[in-house]
């Protein structure tokens, strides 16, 4: 009966459960294949560092594409924004707090502006945001042109990418001395709100007649989430605890989750992005919608580019390479779909972590460059194909 329930279940919500396997299978294979490295409380917690900037612009995109556009400039957008950061702090000596409120104020901005010249103008995304991928590179190469790299000093711009969260408890004391107590705290602290929200939604769900997992198949979920929450806790704990970079990125994907899933705004946007001519007709602006969406990509970029040049404790000329092609495949393997109307803010962090789980594993294989570049396209095609055969299905 469990098993029969088990392949109902996964029938049914295979777009959703489909990444979360995919991590775990791929987690599993390279940490057999490195003998444990990979799953090393350093290795993961290096992997957590390296996706935050990712995991930041597959947030934004997803919101994106969800509205059925896309955005090439959010690349090099974050690079130079992230060069903005140091050049304020080097050359115009201003606080790091002032330095992240400039560039998030100016990414929004830049963003705003991508999203008037779709919505405003009527000039299709990939014109407009293929533009600002040349404006921002050139750009990016203007304000480093002098120095090639821009060292950045400040210790507390720096601890963003690097640092980690202060402990409650001393390293040396007695009890599980080896690991962070406060992230320990902060991961049962999760599960536990976790299953309450889950039993919470699930009363709800039941209450107006809604459709609802089995009784075992809901237990087991919860315990399966639960277990692997638990794993990561653990694994994190075990090396310097959580960094700010993954708390920023754990916030940051709380706001927007409770924004999309809770609130009117949250709505509009999925039904611009399931169609907008009935969305109009409904009352929603699709212009009011896209012009918010684009300037939070925007904000979001000045973010990553915060997260990046603090990680590197620089500015460079190539920042931002590729930053937006990452992204763009972290959204569409975390379930966003290029048809609009379907993506989650949560798939798509799992996205990010999957795809730059691949990429960890591969260089602790000594895997070539060129056959990660064959790789990873190969499993964008993948999760394309699966997001269509999906749409196919239910249909």
């Amino acid at each position: 009966m469990i098993l029969k329930d088990l392949r109902s279940a996964l029938r049914s919500n295979i777009r959703e459960y489909g990444m979360y396997i995919a991590l775990v299978v791929i987690m599993g294979i390279f940490t057999i294949a490195t003998q444990g490295i990979f799953i090393s409380s350093r290795n993961i917690a290096n992997l957590l560092n390296q996706t935050g900037y990712i995991a930041i612009l597959a947030i934004g995109i997803t919101l994106v594409i969800v509205i059925r556009h896309i955005d090439l400039s959010i690349g090099f957008l974050s690079g130079f924004l992230g060069a903005v950061a140091a050049i304020a702090m080097t050359a115009w000596g201003v606080s790091t707090w002032i330095a992240i409120l400039i560039v998030l104020v100016l990414g929004t901005l830049a963003g705003l502006l991508t999203g008037y010249l779709v919505a405003g103008v009527g000039i299709p995304a990939f014109v407009a945001s293929l533009a600002g991928w040349l404006i921002y590179r050139g750009a990016l190469l203007t304000v480093t042109l002098k120095t090639g790299t821009i060292i950045i000093p400040n210790e507390d711009f720096n601890a963003i990418g690097n640092g980690y969260i202060p402990d409650i408890l001393p390293a040396d004391t007695a009890f599980l001395p080896e690991l962070h107590k406060l992230t320990l705290l902060l991961g049962i602290l999760a599960i536990v709100w976790l299953n309450v929200r889950a039993f919470q939604e699930r009363a709800s769900r039941q209450k107006y007649g809604l459709e609802v997992l089995p009784g075992d198949m809901f237990a087991l979920k919860q315990l399966f989430l639960s277990v692997v929450l638990s794993l990561i806790t653990w694994v994190v704990a075990g090396y310097n605890g959580m960094s700010w970079t993954l708390a920023i990125v754990i916030v940051v994907a709380l706001i927007y989750n409770f924004v999309t899933t809770r609130t009117v705004l949250g709505r509009h946007i999925y039904a611009v992005g399931g169609n907008p001519e009935a969305a109009e007709l409904s009352g929603v602006s699709v212009k009011k919608i896209t012009l918010t969406v684009f300037g939070s990509m925007g904000m979001l970029c000045g973010l990553s580019g915060v997260l990046f040049a603090s990680r590197l404790q620089s500015a460079t000329t190539t920042a931002g390479t590729l930053f937006e092609l990452d992204a763009i495949a972290a959204a569409y393997i975390g379930g966003v779909s290029a048809a609009g109307g379907v993506g989650k803010v949560t798939g798509s962090i799992v996205g990010a972590i999957v795809y730059m789980s691949l990429t960890s594993g591969m260089n602790l294989l000594g895997t070539d460059i060129s056959l990660q570049y064959i790789i990873r396209g190969a499993v964008l095609v993948a999760a394309v194909i699966f997001d269509v055969q999906t749409r196919k299905a239910k249909s």
